[in-house]
């Protein structure tokens, strides 16, 4: 089974950097895939970023070129590093993390982005 938590949400100005953290625990070496989601208000779920055990990212294009993932695979941690902010990037962020087909999901970080 595995856990994860997010951490690292908050109130920037729109052109600011955060960067997110998901930091998963239990059977962490049988996670094959982390995803990064968020959901603004009224809006529906939506993908932002992944990253799989090999390493390759994958990135959506509205985000493309502001926002990177990454891993530290002796911390047990995924990072969204988010640079140039925009007000339209605030939502709540998820983490989701994917071990032997069953998805463990987050509480969610706030990220406020203000203009």
């Amino acid at each position: 089974q595995v856990h994860v938590v997010e951490s690292g949400g908050g109130l920037v100005q729109a052109g600011g950097s955060l960067r997110l953290s998901c930091a998963a625990s239990g059977s962490t070496f049988s996670i094959n895939v982390f995803r990064w989601y968020r959901q603004a208000p009224g809006n529906e779920r939506e993908f932002v970023a992944s990253i799989i055990s090999a390493g390759d990212t994958n990135v959506v294009d509205f985000v493309k070129g502001r926002f990177t993932i990454s891993r530290d695979n002796g911390k047990n941690t995924v990072y969204l590093q988010m640079n140039s902010l925009k007000p339209e990037d605030t939502a709540v962020y998820y983490c989701n993390a994917v071990s032997r087909g069953l998805s463990a999901w987050g509480q969610g970080t706030q990220v406020t982005v203000s203009a």
